[in-house]
């Protein structure tokens, strides 16, 4: 859920911060208060459109901060993950933007900076705004098609189709890979076969890499190798002198002074082992120098090597095992084009076979979508009538359409909000109240299977009252038992169906406008509650309607 939102320099708020809860967040105040600067601060931290105009006056930028815990971050991880961001740490995430006067703002997501298109795709994953803003999926087609899916239960059809569509759209590629115009075939062909020629002929091993750079630097330092090898030879054992004479005599010495100092045995013994170790290093050292070549024509021979390699390498992958993957990657696709007619021929046949699969399991998606549009049509109907359209309709209708990655059908929705009018679709409305409650009624319907985990609606219920109010609130409380909502509003029949409740007010100091929001306790909330029933301190009448109302809210039918 939302867990925090901060917002700092953004129109009329200097400094706000507002922490919210789970369930259902009712958000209230006077007209003019500053409740659409909150709406506009989330908008923004979710990608929206920054204006620097919303930058409050005298100040050097804007700052909107917020905070997420989300109990099932793997979605969320996978996006982030995508962008090249650090994940969720048990589930907090941390989003912020701001907006500067001068120069480009900043966007970060867990404190790393990240790009305003990851924002929007955060944003799409984990809030939908309902209201005056760009959030408005349901207007969306493959929203509306994702909701009769999940109404009709029909993800194991669609996921069987889509795995047949991808499959039929991989053969008709590698269809269109082996066909073609012919003279340009051959010249592929010409082409590649210069290239596998060129690397096959170089007969490449795991040898042509380290090793290679190895014998290449023994070759060309041969002569200094062996001058110095011989020296260390001649000082260990070979030469006057050596290091292991002077090892024999010191033994002798040893053994004569054990005969008058015992410890000295030990020490002529530590010598002899000292002695040997030193005829076993000049051993290995003389054994090494005898396979070093002081050879001019193996250099030039490594030299060449190391320079076909190289070029090679240049041409064909950074490293001996790259190329070789490019000649491996050649070779297969010479033999699809020398054998293309054959091909093509067993292509075609699976590709038909596929076609015929294809063509059943739409047809097998389209029939489990139609066995559920009624049936959805009529539920968000009932939802419509309950939430004030008393007379209106609703309609899921689907039309035929060329297969695509989700099935051959074209899902709408249709709306009729009064008495005589014809059905259109839900995107030719243009009222967004209309949008936002028929928005409510979908998500009244599907409370336990969209996924979005944050919902906002922004005014819905205006332009209604009395018993609508009511009805709004119980729908909005009804959501809010699987989604955290959050819910801008004007009717105090609504608003005591909150769980939590928040007053935006704003006030002047140093002749400068400021907003505030704070959360309600029990009895700042009847005075709020009064305030909206349009009298709060006139009367007890209406103190007492207020607590009657808040009362009602909370009884057992509350959520229904």
């Amino acid at each position: 859920m939302l867990v925090q939102l901060s917002v700092k320099n953004l129109a009329i708020v200097e400094s706000a911060e507002v922490t919210f809860g789970a369930g259902l967040n009712i958000i209230t105040g006077e007209t003019g208060a500053g409740k659409s600067v909150l709406m506009g601060a989330l908008d923004l931290v979710l990608g929206g459109r920054a204006d620097k105009s919303a930058i409050r006056e005298g100040a050097s930028e804007a700052w909107v901060e917020a905070a997420f815990s989300l109990a099932d971050s793997r979605a969320a991880d996978r996006l982030l993950d995508d962008a090249g961001l650090p994940a969720c740490e048990e589930g907090a995430l941390l989003v912020r933007r701001s907006i500067a006067a001068a120069g480009a703002g900043r966007c970060l997501v867990n404190d790393t900076p990240a790009t305003v298109q990851t924002l929007r795709r955060l944003g799409s994953l984990l809030v939908d705004i309902h209201g005056p803003y760009d959030h408005q999926s349901l207007l969306d087609a493959d929203f509306q098609r994702d909701v009769l899916d999940a109404y009709g239960h029909c993800a194991s059809v669609r996921d069987a189709y889509g795995e047949s569509w991808r499959g039929l759209q991989a053969l008709r590629a590698r269809l269109d890979d082996l066909q073609g115009d012919s003279a340009d075939i051959a010249s592929e062909i010409d082409r590649l076969q210069f290239m596998v020629d060129e690397i096959a002929q170089a007969e490449l091993s795991e040898a042509d890499e380290e090793p290679l750079l190895a014998q290449h630097a023994e070759a060309a330092n041969a002569e200094q190798i062996l001058a110095l090898g011989t020296e260390i030879c001649n000082g260990l054992t070979d030469g006057e002198r050596s290091a292991f004479d002077l090892l024999a005599e010191i033994q002798t010495q040893l053994a004569e002074l054990a005969r008058i100092l015992p410890e000295a045995a030990a020490w002529r013994a530590d010598a002899q082992t000292a002695a040997v170790q030193l005829q076993e290093l000049g051993r290995a050292v003389s054994d090494r120098l005898s396979r070093v070549e002081a050879d001019p024509d193996r250099l030039q021979q490594l030299e060449a090597r190391m320079a076909l390699v190289q070029r090679l390498k240049r041409k064909y992958g950074h490293t001996v095992g790259e190329v070789l993957a490019t000649l491996a990657r050649h070779q297969a696709r010479l033999y699809d084009l020398a054998t293309r007619t054959e091909q093509v021929e067993r292509l075609q046949a699976e590709i038909a076979e596929a076609a015929d699969a294809l063509t059943r399991k739409a047809a097998a998606l389209t029939k489990s979508r139609a066995q559920a549009a009624g049936r959805l049509a009529r539920a968000i109907t009932g939802e419509l009538h309950d939430l004030g359209f008393l007379k209106s309709g609703f309609s899921v209708d689907l039309a035929a359409c060329a297969p695509g990655p989700h099935g051959a059908d074209l899902v709408t929705f249709g709306f009729a909000p009064n008495p005589g009018e014809p059905m259109r679709p839900l995107k030719a409305i243009a009222s967004s109240g209309e949008i936002a409650r028929v928005m409510l009624a979908v998500k009244a319907v599907l409370a336990a299977h969209d996924s979005i985990p944050v919902l906002v609606f922004d005014e819905i219920d205006a332009n209604i009252g009395g018993e609508v109010g009511r009805v709004v609130g119980q729908k909005l409380r009804h959501v809010a038992a699987t989604h955290q909502v959050i819910s801008i509003t004007h009717l105090p029949q609504s608003a005591v169906y909150g769980h939590q409740h928040y007053v935006v007010s704003k006030e002047v100091a140093k002749g400068r406008t400021r907003m505030r929001i704070e959360a309600l306790d029990d009895a700042r909330r009847v005075d709020e509650i009064a305030r909206m029933l349009g009298g709060k301190g006139l009367t007890s009448v209406i103190e007492s309607h207020a607590r009657e109302l808040l009362a009602s809210a909370s009884g057992p039918q509350a959520g229904q």
